[in-house]
């Protein structure tokens, strides 16, 4: 190899290097106009980050919400992103192998190594439910619009035998996000709300509940009470 293809090779390697650390440094960028690099779950920040991407604006997405439903008990949402036609409320998940499941169970399974290993996981349908009812409820009477589930699996799995879904909620991977919510925007008519700087202050209460490490470990601890 000549010194000139060498020095090529290695201008390459830093040019290549020097692009990827810029697209890293303008999507953390991207990333703290709604939450900070380092809150949630990766896969949550992915979806965040590709909700921003895709035109959404900042100011309508919020990360990492824990709402009160009872005393010292919270119900932590992944995101919420108010729309026109009501809210959506995202369920993140991320696996890997197979998943079954039908949107009336309670449970549903993980199936890995070709069938030899099954985890069974609470059903994130019911799961979702909870937070849309927990939202509901802090809302009520400045935000009485349509709630709209949707759980995005990330991670290698393959959703295989996923049915019975309810109305109003959607199941899929991150490349249908987007799909999603345009179907969701175009099957349902816009919406009033009742007190639109209410719904923002409460959702951003919600988000700052999650800055509070008492809040978060109580929820931590009630989780593991619940599983126990």
């Amino acid at each position: 190899m000549t010194v000139i293809s060498t020095t090529i090779i290695i201008l390459t390697i830093i040019i290549v290097i020097i692009c990827n650390g810029y697209v890293r440094y303008k999507d953390r960028a991207l990333l703290r106009t709604v939450t900070n690099n380092r809150r949630g779950t990766p896969s949550e920040r992915r979806l965040i980050l590709h909700l921003l991407k895709h035109n959404i604006p900042a100011v309508t997405i919020f990360h990492d919400l824990y709402v009160e439903h009872q005393k010292v008990r919270y119900s932590q949402i992944d995101a919420v992103f108010v729309t026109r036609v009501g809210i959506i409320v995202f369920e993140v998940k991320e696996y890997s192998g197979w998943i079954f499941g039908k949107g009336y169970q309670n449970y549903w399974t993980q199936v890995l190594a070709y069938g030899k290993k099954k985890n069974r996981f609470y059903n994130p349908v019911r799961q979702n439910e909870g937070h849309i009812d927990a939202l509901r409820k802090r809302l009520k009477g400045i935000a009485d619009v349509p709630f709209y589930s949707v759980i995005v699996f990330y991670g290698k799995c393959r959703l295989r035998n996923v049915s019975g879904i309810p109305y109003d909620t959607y199941v899929g991977y991150p490349r249908d996000v987007m799909a999603i919510i345009a179907r969701i925007h175009e099957n349902n008519p816009p919406v009033s709300y009742a007190d639109k700087w209410g719904v923002v202050n409460a959702l951003k209460d919600a988000v700052s509940n999650g800055e509070n490490k008492t809040i978060v470990k109580q929820h931590i601890q009630n989780i593991r009470n619940y599983i126990r």
